[in-house]
Formats: C-alpha cells, sequence, structure tokens
C-alpha cells in the first residue's frame, strides 16, 4: 500500500549511485613494477608492465551476454577493427606513465574494443524522424496531428534496433492515448502488461475500454483474489498492474515469506508469462536501480519494452540507468569485466568476492554507464570530461526518447495558458516562537554532526529535523500532536457533523460516525443505496450495532482525534488558503481545486477546518483501495458542489486527469519540482478550456523559502539532460543541507 503511515513523503536519500560497486581500485593498480629487468609493451604510446596484465584467458571462459538485438555495440566492434593498431613490444623502453584510470580504461577497451568507439556508432545510427499516419482503424478518439507522430515513432521504435524506448512528453499531452492506438495497432497481439501507480489503474482500465469500444480485453491483476495462473492472464490482450504488487509477487517468488512452519516462496504468475510488450507508466517509479521494484521490472518476459514518464529524471543523472537497464539498451545496461571477456546484465557476486561468471574480483567490474556518463559528470561538473558526457548522454537520448513539450505543440493541443505564482505569508507571533524553538534545536544538532565529520551517518536524523521544521510551517499540530497529550481525550470524529462522535458505529469501509448522523444521512436516500460519505463507495452499516469504544479506535484514527475540538487554532497557512479559496467563489459558480500536501494529516487538519468553513471535500491518500480512490476522483468530477479535492501528493500526484478542476494549490515545496510539475499538471492538460492557476503557499521566514532556491538545482539536471540544455546540476548535498539551516 502506498502512504500508509501518517506523514509519509518520498525521501531521497544520498546513497551514491554507484552502490553496487567496490569503488578501491588502488590495490589492483598499485603494483610493484620493476622498469629495469621486465619486458614491458608499448600500446597507444604508454608504457604497460607485464605485471599490470591478466593472465591470457579463452574469451569463451567470459560470460559474454548475448546481443539483445541491439546494433550499437556491433557497429563499435566493426568500426574497433578498422581502428585497432598492431600490439608492438619493446624491452627496457621508457615512457610516460598511465594513471590509474587510464589502465582501467585500457584494460577495459583490450578484453571490450567495441567500447572504445560506442560513441562513434551511435552517430552512426539512423534518427527516427517521427511522421504523421492515420490513426489505427477502430480507435474512437481523434488524435492530435503530434500524438499521430507519436504513433509513427513508436511503431519505429519497435520494428528498430532497440524494440522499444520512453515516451516523455511533456504532462498532459496524452501519452496514455498515445499508446493505445499502439495497442490498436495490432489489436490481436496478447498479452500486453501495462505496470502503473495504484491511483492510475482504473483510469487506465476506462480509458481503453471507452476509446477501443471493448475492443481489447482487460485484465486488473490487483487485490488479494488476483489470478494466479499464467496462462489465464495471457489469455488477455491487456493486463493491468501495478508497482507494488509486482514487487510483492517477484518478493515472495525470490525470497518467500515467513510462516510458522518456515519460509515459503510461492511463483509469481505474472513473471511466467512471456508478454508480448510491457509498458511501464510513470517509469521514473523505477528510478532506484538497486530496490526490489526496479528488480521485479527488469525480471518480466517481454518482447517490446516502452517507458511513459514526463519527468524521467527526477534527481540525478544516475536514475536514468534504471530506464536504460529495463529497455537493456546495450552496452549502457551492462556490467564489464576489466579482465576478461564477461558481459552481463546482472550484478552476480553470490560469494561477494567472486564473479558468478568469470570468478574476478568486484574491484575488476564496472558498469558501462557509470563509467563513461555518471562518474565523468560527477567529477567534472559541466566542464571537459563533465560536459563531453552530457553530450553523450544527448546523443543516446536521440535515438531513444522522444519529448514534445506543451510550448512547441502550443497550436496542437490549444490550451489555455497556466499561471504559476507564489503566495507568501509570516508567521504569528506565537507560530515564529515554536519555529524558531524547532530550527535552533535542529542547527544544534546539525552543527554537531558537522563538527564530527558524521553529516552523511546521520541523514536520516538530519532529514527528521528538516521534515519537523517543514511541518512546523503548516501546522504546530503536526509536531507537537503527534501523540496523544494529557490535556485532551481521543476522540473520533464524525465526517457528517464534523464533531467529536456520540454513540458511535462503524462502517464496514471502517469509518466511524454518530448513530444519528449516518441514519438521517441513509434515510435522505430512499429507494437506491448511498454512497459513503468518506470514500464514496456503497456504505454498507448496521445502524442496530453496539456502540464501539471510540478512544480505543480513535487513537489510530488520525490527527483529527487527537486535537481539542474547543479550543483548536488554526494556522497561517491554513487561513491563507481559505482565504484563496473563498476569493475564488462567485455568486455565480464555485470553481473547482485540488490541493496538494505531502503529509497526510495535515490533509485531516485541512478537512477539518474547510468542512468548517462550509466548502465541500473530498480526500485521496494511499492507504485507500482502487475502488475507493476510483469512487472519490468520480465523486469530486460529477458532483457540482464539491470544490476541493484534497490529494496526497504521493499517492494523487501522477497519472489522474482532473481536467473538471483549474485551480491547483501545493501546500509544501519539496526539492524535487518534478515532482510538483506532475501535480501541476493533473489540470493542465488536453481537454482543459479555462485558465489554469497553480499557487504554492509560502511561508516566509521559514525552510520553505530556501527549498524553492533548492528546487532550481533539479530543475537544472532535468533541462540538461531530458531537454538537452548545457546546465547541470548535482544531488542535495552536504552544502544544501548546510544551507537549509543558515539563519
Amino acid at each position: 500500500m502506498e502512504d500508509v503511515d501518517e506523514d509519509t513523503e518520498d525521501v531521497e536519500g544520498l546513497e551514491d549511485v554507484d552502490d553496487d560497486f567496490d569503488d578501491d581500485f588502488d590495490d589492483y593498480f598499485d603494483e610493484d613494477e620493476d622498469e629495469d629487468e621486465d619486458e614491458v609493451e608499448v600500446r597507444d604510446g604508454y608504457i604497460i608492465d607485464d605485471d599490470d596484465e591478466e593472465d591470457e584467458e579463452d574469451e569463451s571462459s567470459g560470460n559474454a551476454a548475448p546481443s539483445s538485438g541491439n546494433t550499437i555495440s556491433s557497429q563499435a566492434l566493426q568500426i574497433s577493427h578498422q581502428h585497432s593498431p598492431p600490439t608492438t613490444r619493446s624491452r627496457r623502453r621508457r615512457g610516460p606513465r598511465m594513471s590509474r584510470a587510464e589502465r582501467q580504461a585500457d584494460n577495459l577497451y583490450t578484453h571490450h574494443p567495441e567500447l572504445k568507439y560506442i560513441w562513434d556508432a551511435l552517430e552512426k545510427l539512423p534518427k527516427i524522424a517521427p511522421k504523421e499516419v492515420p490513426q489505427p482503424d477502430g480507435l474512437k478518439l481523434t488524435l492530435l496531428p503530434f500524438q499521430r507522430e507519436g504513433l509513427n515513432w513508436l511503431e519505429k521504435q519497435e520494428k528498430g534496433a532497440f524494440k522499444g524506448g520512453i515516451l516523455a512528453d511533456e504532462m498532459g499531452m496524452g501519452k496514455t492515448i498515445q499508446t493505445i492506438a499502439l495497442l490498436m495497432t495490432e489489436p490481436d497481439t496478447k498479452p500486453n502488461l501495462v505496470v502503473a501507480p495504484t491511483v492510475a489503474l482504473m483510469q487506465w482500465k476506462s480509458e481503453i475500454q471507452k476509446h477501443t469500444a471493448g475492443r481489447l480485453s482487460v485484465c486488473i491483476h490487483h487485490g488479494p483474489s488476483r489470478l494466479t495462473d499464467a496462462k489465464e492472464i495471457a489469455e488477455y490482450h491487456v493486463v493491468l498492474t501495478t508497482y507494488n504488487i509486482l514487487e510483492s509477487d517477484f518478493r515472495k517468488q525470490q525470497t518467500g515469506f515467513k510462516r510458522k512452519a518456515g519460509v515459503f516462496k510461492e511463483d509469481s504468475a505474472i513473471h511466467q508469462v512471456n508478454f508480448h510488450r510491457v509498458i511501464l507508466d510513470e517509469a521514473h517509479n523505477i528510478k532506484d536501480r538497486s530496490c526490489n521494484t526496479a528488480k521485479a521490472v527488469y525480471a518480466l518476459k517481454t518482447r517490446y519494452k516502452l517507458c511513459l514518464s514526463g519527468t524521467p529524471l527526477q534527481n540525478r543523472i544516475g536514475e536514468l540507468f534504471s530506464l536504460l537497464r529495463f529497455l537493456e539498451i546495450d552496452p549502457f545496461a551492462y556490467y564489464y569485466c576489466s579482465g576478461c571477456a564477461c558481459k552481463n546484465l546482472y550484478w552476480k557476486f553470490s560469494d561477494g568476492r567472486h564473479c558468478d561468471s568469470c570468478g574476478h574480483s568486484p574491484m575488476h567490474h564496472l558498469s558501462f554507464f557509470n563509467w563513461s556518463l555518471l562518474k565523468p559528470i560527477q567529477q567534472n561538473g559541466h566542464d571537459g570530461p563533465g560536459r563531453k558526457a552530457f553530450e553523450n548522454i544527448h546523443k543516446l537520448l536521440k535515438l531513444i526518447m522522444l519529448r514534445r513539450t506543451k510550448t512547441e505543440r502550443e497550436e496542437d493541443l490549444g490550451l489555455p495558458p497556466k499561471v504559476v505564482k507564489i503566495r507568501r505569508d509570516r508567521f504569528s507571533e506565537e507560530e515564529m516562537d515554536l519555529y524558531d524553538s524547532i530550527y535552533s534545536d535542529g542547527k544544534r544538532k546539525f552543527d554537531y554532526f558537522v563538527a564530527q565529520g558524521v553529516v552523511l551517518n546521520n541523514y536520516a536524523n538530519i532529514f527528521t529535523l528538516i521534515t519537523r521544521m517543514r511541518q512546523m510551517a503548516n501546522h504546530p499540530d503536526l509536531v507537537l500532536r503527534k501523540t496523544l497529550s494529557d490535556d485532551c481525550e481521543a476522540r473520533a470524529v464524525c465526517p457528517i457533523c464534523i464533531s467529536p462522535c456520540v454513540d458511535a458505529i462503524e462502517s464496514k469501509c471502517h469509518h466511524i460516525f454518530c448513530r444519528d448522523c449516518i441514519s438521517s444521512y441513509l434515510s435522505s436516500f430512499p429507494g437506491r443505496a448511498p454512497d459513503c460519505p468518506k470514500c464514496h463507495v456503497d456504505i454498507s452499516i448496521d445502524l442496530s450495532a453496539p456502540e464501539i469504544d471510540t478512544p480505543a479506535v480513535a487513537k489510530n484514527s488520525g490527527i483529527t482525534s487527537r486535537i481539542n475540538h474547543e479550543n483548536w487554532r488554526s494556522s497561517t497557512k491554513i487561513e491563507a488558503l481559505c482565504a484563496e479559496l473563498h476569493r475564488l467563489r462567485t455568486p455565480y459558480s464555485s470553481p473547482k481545486s485540488i490541493v496538494f500536501s505531502q503529509f497526510t494529516s495535515f490533509l485531516s487538519l485541512l478537512e477539518f477546518r474547510l468542512n468548517s468553513a462550509g466548502f465541500k471535500t473530498v480526500l485521496l491518500q494511499g492507504n485507500m483501495t482502487p475502488t475507493q480512490r476510483e469512487a472519490s476522483i468520480n465523486h469530486f468530477t460529477d458532483t457540482p458542489d464539491v470544490e476541493v479535492f484534497l490529494v496526497s501528493l504521493q499517492a494523487g500526484g501522477v497519472a489522474l486527469n482532473l481536467i473538471e478542476a483549474n485551480n491547483v494549490f501545493i501546500m509544501e515545496p519539496w526539492w524535487n519540482p518534478a515532482v510538483q510539475w506532475q501535480a501541476a499538471d493533473r489540470i493542465h492538460r488536453i481537454g482543459q478550456k479555462r485558465m489554469c492557476t497553480v499557487t504554492y503557499l509560502i511561508v516566509d521566514g521559514s525552510i520553505e523559502g530556501r527549498i524553492l532556491e533548492l528546487q532550481e538545482k533539479k530543475k537544472r539536471l532535468i533541462e540538461s539532460t531530458v531537454d538537452a540544455d548545457q546546465k547541470a546540476m548535482e544531488k542535495l548535498t552536504v552544502a544544501d543541507m548546510q544551507f537549509l539551516f543558515q539563519n
């Protein structure tokens, strides 16, 4: 489940992207050399001692991975045969000594000569120029011109060397419908797998059924009753599942699950199916190459592969590796041995000391992506080898990625303008005193970590300090009411009367109501079953059930059960939102708005305050089932007097189409701007006819102002790589954290 904890956030760690490797090559390259006695080899103008050479091995002993159909390596190998000079030997000949990096490169190119000419090979590969094509028969929606170009690119990309690619159109430009059009080019081909965030599952099903008139059969592989027979799954044209389910099934297959009788393993049905095509929606969900979700995706069996993401990079260049690995782009997805011809998609060292394929140690092995692209950027930034690495990334992405922006295709889209603004407010005197106390305590601890030189070792602690300051900027109760205090009793709040429950009973969807309130609510819907006022699925509740123990239940029911309702005080930021929403109201209409927050407890406080102020709201968060999510979305879009949709950024910040609203409020900034761009574009997308406004609510004098500045660095990352801008940025560094703690 996503977003189950009350204050779940998308926490990005500071681990190096080279976690799989041992970076200490010193012992390997610092061998003793005897210049005067040993025979030396002269290669490319450098002296190479025999002691630095590995024993000659039959190349068949290395596990050279079979070609995946990609022609980059084969093209580079042909070029290497044209350029490689004969090796000459000389005794006692002196020359410039090679650095460790140069020796590593020399050893790598000796056993894998094609790698030396990879970039020349990339230049020679033909680039696909998309052209408008007729839309496929049976598709009920008329594609826009740029979408027909996208369909053409997708078809050619699958027929080409890479067997797939990355469709990275900006959010709201119809990546889903272009993919459905691709499915309709071969409607009888099955099965196809779509892996998507949970919130998008029902939307994918609805879009497929709506735009194909039922031509494609759809199976939702989710929930406890999902299919467990691979043959049954393979009978569907389209199988829809989530990243969470895929990871769970894969984990049960690989490591098993514990029971009293021991550990049991269970085959993953979805990993037994040979799919025709696998589509990753919001593909940046596998950005961490070492996470189990990415491994579960890598293990899928398929002929063609497609990644969909408006933000393929979010934090650092290393995230691109996960997409290249899924697509199996040779050589960038592979690990290479510098001591033999070993080449593998997997980092396999069962005993931790020797490669399962060739027997060499981990320090002999490297990721070609890390070695040729990532490290030059990390070590040199925008200069010299770093700049060259950026240029090479652009060469590669031009071959495997198609990206169009709303600005470029403005005439085709016909979208209204989008206005982005920042509302700045200041703490009240009481809030300022509380914030200063939290800040002073956090800065004192951070300064101690800096003085001891253990900042990175205490990243989790520092992140907690930063989170407390961010929560304090929203409302002090997020910090002060994390647990029940002595001055109030835990009391569940009725969603109907917005007051502590009296004679409380619980529905089957686990929401608590006053008996009288829910009884009156049910009687107002004669002849039909009403929806749950909280989650909007069909309600089932026993009005004759005995009263539940509300203090016992309320302890785990959210922050609104822990506040003192008689003298509860709002906050500067909550009142700023109320003011903005009141301003939008007119005598004739009340525009719909979406409010995003990273803290689900803050959403609960917002719901309580807005309902008290007369706004009708709907809540969407990660602990809801797909059915509850779909019901909440439909209730917001179909009910005219529902004005505000309160959405958890993690649960609903991607993959939703909410053009019924034209206002977005981002309640707190995050130093990954891509997440906020995704959220804002839930309303600014195809079909929107009204001007859209995105408002960031910021409290001056808090950490939020500095986070906005750090967002600019992340913005430059995406521009430098995806949009081919020449500026780049680094991950969140120790200096960045020091900046956040400055006065």
